[in-house]
């Protein structure tokens, strides 16, 4: 039994737990491509890991994941035209964000952590948790912190990783950070000896409709995930968790 994830509890744990005033998370992840070398559920999979590791430092509970996510775009997430990505209309994202809110307040949780993985997420999110808010009004005493985990890593730690300069966060999917976060939780479900060699993605400033999957590369991967390590995905996962379990604490637990 894993004591930080709401799906190994019984009700009774759990209502037990809410009422103690503890934290909850819930992370917001995808089911899309990353690659020869990563899995679909990629951004799931660490947003859930990342949540428990916080969930632990700070007596908090991990709900299960939002595996669904809003519709890959080809300059992040290399598109929709990949066999296995498996996505969502933003309406669909917003709404099931919105009523996930409004069944954790109905718990009677007071303080709701959304953990978004997938970079496409992001404002669908934001609206789902927005709307929800509305819906239960300034009675309900309920707070949400809304964050992207990767804006938890120093500059110092992209400059020791990245030497000739980050590409950026877009250029990561399925690149360095992803794969060394995936080595250092899950390295059984990374292959190191699949990872493509080609260099970064160039793509235009503009987006056309229908999107031109020539500009993607066929792998997927959007730049090199070579040089990946555990070691660096440790460094990776102190930034994020410390971070974030500051943050926590510094808006809620002063």
């Amino acid at each position: 039994m894993n004591n930080v994830r709401m799906d190994n509890m019984s009700w009774v744990d759990y209502q037990r737990r809410v009422e103690e005033g503890a934290v909850v998370f819930l992370p917001c992840g995808a089911t899309e491509q990353h690659g020869p070398h990563l899995p679909l559920g990629t951004d799931a999979l660490l947003a859930s890991a990342i949540s428990e590791d916080v969930a632990r430092n700070i007596n908090g509970i991990v709900a299960p994941a939002l595996s669904y996510g809003y519709k890959s775009q080809p300059k992040c997430g290399g598109g929709q035209h990949f066999c296995g990505t498996t996505s969502v209309d933003g309406a669909t994202l917003m709404a099931m964000i919105r009523d996930a809110v409004r069944e954790f307040h109905r718990h009677g949780v007071k303080r709701l952590v959304v953990v978004i993985g997938h970079y496409e997420n992001q404002w669908f999110a934001t609206e789902g948790i927005e709307l929800a808010l509305r819906d239960i009004g300034k009675e309900g005493r309920l707070e949400v912190m809304r964050l992207e985990h990767w804006e938890f890593v120093k500059t110092t730690t992209l400059d020791r990783i990245f030497p000739d300069g980050f590409p950026g966060i877009a250029l990561e999917h399925a690149a360095v950070i992803e794969t060394s976060m995936m080595l250092h939780y899950h390295p059984d479900m990374v292959a190191l000896d699949k990872i493509p060699s080609h260099g970064p993605a160039e793509f235009p400033v503009y987006d056309m409709y229908p999107t031109r999957v020539e500009w993607v590369p066929e792998s997927g991967v959007l730049s090199s995930a070579k040089g990946s390590t555990s070691e660096i995905g440790q460094m990776l996962v102190t930034d994020v968790t410390d971070g974030i379990a500051a943050a926590i604490r510094f808006e809620w637990f002063k």
